[in-house]
This record gives structure tokens, C-alpha cells and sequence, in this order.
């Protein structure tokens, strides 16, 4: 199929169902605290899957468990889970939901959807990576947001709005 270094000159070669491989799967998030302190975290992805049409058409999603935000740190890890960041009693999920894909040559597709966090859905295109073999496909994306953006706008001792989110989801032919 792909490297990294070829070229996606149409989605027909993972035409089919894909279904997302959590175990193989990481999302991972940078942000500053006290406007110089690096802070990474993680989340787990629960499930996710992903339909390529003959016709180019695609469709798919990556939900993701809010409340497996992960920065070694447990205390900053249970405010995160509270009302003043993810509230992961009444929003217990992180969603992208994809709805166009297009080819971007050298390996990259560019992404449509939506992202859903703390019950806030606003538009994104990512460009990510693509590589793949026979029966598998890892898409790879490096974005930044504004958490303000989704309503995340608690802040204290110079902590960043901005964070940067990295993805290697990998998928397997279903």
C-alpha cells in the first residue's frame, strides 16, 4: 500500500470497513502551565471505526475516554476530570467524527469532521500522515486547539488555552 514517503493519489486502495486498534492507538496532548512549565498528558481511545466507499466516500470516528486523562500528576488528573475542564460525570467522551477525506500527495490526506469535547462539536481539518500494509492503515496528525473554543476556559497561574495534540490511531481491516 503507503509509506509515509509515497504518494495518496486516491483513497481506492482502503476502500472498506477499518475498525480503530486502541491498543496500537495514542493521543497525547502538550500544554504550559505558569507560561514557561511543559505539561503532557494522554487519553485512551475506547473505540473507533471508519468506512472508505468505492465512490471516495468516508465516514468514521475515534471516541476517546475523558476520563483517562493521564498527566502523572493525580491531583491535576482529578481536576481535569471535573466541572472546570472535561466535567466527566455528564461528558464521559471525546469524539472526531470524519466526514471527507482528501489526498494531499506525499503520504498526507487531509481530514474533515468534528470534535466533540465537554458537549461542544466544532468543525476541524487535520493533515495527517498516512502509512499502511495489507490489512492495516495508521493515520498520524500533530494539531493545535484552543480549548476555549470547547468551553475549557478555566485558567490559573498563566495556564495555556493553546494545546498542541498528537494521534497515531492505527486501524486493521474489518
Amino acid at each position: 500500500m503507503t509509506s509515509p514517503n509515497e504518494a495518496v493519489a486516491d483513497l481506492s486502495p482502503f476502500t472498506g470497513s477499518w475498525s480503530l486498534d486502541p491498543g496500537h492507538t495514542s493521543i497525547v496532548f502538550l500544554t504550559k502551565a505558569m507560561w514557561v512549565l511543559n505539561v503532557r498528558g494522554a487519553f485512551q481511545a475506547i473505540e473507533g471505526s471508519g468506512t472508505v466507499g468505492a465512490d471516495g466516500s468516508v465516514s468514521g470516528s475515534i471516541v476517546i475516554d475523558a476520563s483517562s486523562v493521564d498527566t502523572k500528576q493525580k491531583k491535576r488528573d482529578n481536576h481535569l476530570r471535573t466541572a472546570d475542564f472535561f466535567e466527566v460525570d455528564a461528558h464521559p467522551t471525546i469524539t472526531f467524527s470524519l466526514t471527507d477525506a482528501h489526498p494531499k500527495g506525499a503520504g498526507k490526506v487531509e481530514l474533515t469532521g468534528t470534535l466533540t469535547i465537554r458537549g461542544t462539536t466544532r468543525p476541524v481539518t487535520l493533515l495527517a500522515e498516512v502509512s499502511s500494509t495489507h490489512d492495516s492503515a495508521t493515520i498520524a496528525t500533530e494539531f493545535d486547539i484552543d480549548r476555549g473554543e470547547w468551553g475549557l476556559k478555566w485558567a490559573k497561574m498563566g495556564a495555556g488555552l493553546q494545546n498542541h495534540v498528537i494521534i497515531n490511531a492505527r486501524f486493521t481491516k474489518s
